[in-house]
């Protein structure tokens, strides 16, 4: 990988009240707590911030806390250090990786690019740095629609990493693009058979999907949208009962914000319950209080990496800020 980590594996003395400690470091150590909606509930609910892409990308730009603990994955660990160069990034476990970002590999992009001299690439932000580096504008499955719709009409485009997303963005803007050939591995076992049967059962519940789910999914959707733009459909929407299609981590800050809703989480391919993201669900309190505690494992990035991977999401934030996309990821 182009980031480097430390990590120093220990655990916390028998009889710490985790809470308390985690609580009291932060506050020593000016540390602010970003969490994914797919994290566990216990630390969504210590978190400082709770998003998805967007929204957690704009608190990383916008923080002025000296030391910024990411509870996510790799890459949204990278998007704040390329934010913020010269704050301390931590992340609590270092293998919580993105099947997604893993699925386009830096060097094979680079040959898939060439390809395509005279294109501009679009880039999902659950790309590694190295990918970003290579990008001329990131988008978030928020943002992108809007923001593709907005590039130069002359630009040829390439989309990574997520072809699922990728097609849908082509659907709803009507400009074709060359597809990377990568897709998530929670968004894409869902059964749109079984989907299909559930909502014969429930004939009065709602489908809502993430964009990253497959076609055969989201053409039974009722609203497609990402993890910000779903937990706000539930909220707003007048109807009681919803099929959640994406990781159910996102459940949980449904269920705070509309208690009154029933939420049925969509079923997989398989008997297991393979939608919950593994790669999120590394990250526990215990990990979070080392963290604090020796300021480690730390993101780090080379300088000039930084300043290339930059670029793209400026201008994402920029134009976001320009079509007020602003607070949602």
């Amino acid at each position: 990988m182009v980031a480097t980590y430390g990590y120093v594996p220990v655990e916390p003395p028998l009889g710490v009240d985790l809470y308390a400690e985690i609580e009291r470091l932060r506050r020593e150590k000016r540390v602010v707590l970003l969490a994914h909606y797919y994290q566990d509930s216990e630390i969504q609910d210590l978190a400082d911030y709770v998003g998805d892409s967007l929204g957690l990308s704009q608190k990383a730009a916008e923080t002025d806390a000296e030391i910024i603990l990411f509870a996510g994955v790799h890459f949204m660990a990278e998007t704040a250090k390329i934010l913020n160069p010269h704050k301390k990034v931590l992340i609590p476990d270092l293998n919580a990786g993105c099947s997604l970002s893993d699925s386009c590999p830096p060097e094979a992009f680079a040959a898939f690019k060439a390809q395509y001299p005279d294109h501009k690439v679009v880039s999902y932000i659950n790309t590694s740095a190295a990918i970003k580096a290579m990008s001329d504008v990131i988008v978030t499955s928020s943002n992108a629609v809007a923001i593709v719709q907005n590039l130069p009409p002359d630009w040829k485009l390439i989309f990574a990493p997520d072809k699922n997303l990728g097609e849908y963005v082509m659907r709803k803007t009507g400009r074709p693009m060359v597809l990377w050939n990568g897709v998530c591995m929670v968004h894409t076992i869902f059964s749109h058979q079984k989907i299909r049967a559930l909502r014969q059962q429930n004939p009065d519940a709602e489908l809502i999907a993430h964009p990253e789910c497959e076609p055969a999914v989201l053409e039974q959707a009722d609203f497609i949208g990402s993890t910000t733009a779903l937990l706000k459909y539930v909220v707003n929407s007048p109807k009681k009962r919803f099929i959640v299609a994406t990781e159910p981590g996102i459940l949980h800050q449904m269920r705070k914000a509309a208690p009154d809703k029933e939420l049925i989480p969509a079923p997989s391919e398989y008997t297991c319950a393979c939608n919950t993201c593994p790669h999120m669900k590394l990250n526990t309190l215990e990990k979070i209080y080392n963290a604090l505690v020796y300021e480690a494992p730390e993101v780090t990035l080379p300088p000039d990496l930084i300043e290339r991977a930059r670029r793209p999401i400026d201008l994402m934030l920029r134009m976001s800020r320009e079509l007020g996309l602003l607070g949602g990821g």
